[in-house]
């Protein structure tokens, strides 16, 4: 069993099909997805899609792309809505200075804000990170976070892009480190290395559908069914069994998200 820990099936690319998307990935062994919100809307529809799906778990926060609106009122919404008994994270939030679609000032604060709340409310957070690996390190070395309990973990890097050296900062803080489709693409060389370099027992799987899609079918719309070639791949790179790394990324995954 495989569980996808990040997806975002209340975009458009699933509007039409998420019923057969969710059977897809029932069916070569997903046993979970965490569907993640990006603003307040979206973390009202994942909510939504948490509620009407057994299998699909829900996560509310504001993307780093959707910064400049993050006030006190979204605070306070998403307060409101992480009380949902399917919510089980903060996020995704954080810095993306790639694309830069908010102002850098209006993405560290709403970091900020987000991860204040994800310590208020005693739940993990989902960070964010492009092309911004030293402020988004200071700012979680700031942070205080609690430590998490024995086996737990404080967040979740997600789609992990760092070096080494940053894997092991987050591993340190109490984050697990999550894998995504790129770790398949063949110029991934520095992400292997971290696969190959950290202890599997850090190690979370995604797919960030629709995005990312793995290599053998890049172009076309990735979906939680193909996390298994995320799994398969790290499997080669740590010379393990398949089914070792799906059970061991799995359990990460519960006592990350505590389902």
């Amino acid at each position: 069993m495989i569980i996808d820990t990040h997806a975002h099936l209340d975009q458009p690319e699933f509007e039409n099909d998420v019923d057969e998307v969710i059977r897809r990935a029932q069916e070569v062994g997903v046993e979970a997805i965490v569907s993640i919100g990006l603003d307040v809307a979206s973390s009202r529809s994942t909510i939504a899609l948490a509620e009407r799906y057994e299998i699909v778990w829900a996560t509310v926060g504001v993307h780093p792309h959707y910064a400049a609106t993050f006030d006190e009122a979204t605070m306070d919404e998403l307060r409101s809505l992480a009380r949902h008994s399917k919510v089980v994270a903060i996020g995704e939030t954080g810095l993306d200075y790639y694309r830069m679609r908010a102002p850098r000032d209006a993405q560290i604060k709403a970091f900020e804000g987000q991860l204040t709340l994800a310590k208020e409310l005693g739940i993990p957070v989902i960070v964010h990170d492009r092309d911004a690996h030293d402020d988004a390190v200071a700012i979680l070395r700031k942070s205080s976070l609690p430590p998490p309990e024995e086996g737990g973990f404080a967040g979740v890097l997600h789609c992990f892009s760092g070096d080494v050296q940053m894997a092991f900062e987050g591993i340190s803080r109490g984050f697990a480190i999550s894998i995504a489709g790129p770790v398949t693409y063949p110029k991934a060389e520095r992400l292997a290395d971290v696969v190959r370099s950290v202890p599997v027992s850090a190690l979370v799987v995604e797919t960030d559908s629709p995005f990312l899609t793995p290599q053998r079918f890049r172009g076309r719309r990735n979906e939680p069914a193909y996390v298994r070639f995320v799994v398969e791949q790290i499997a080669q790179l740590c010379s393990e069994p398949v089914e070792a790394i799906a059970f061991a990324t799995s359990d990460n995954a519960r006592r990350l998200f505590r389902f």
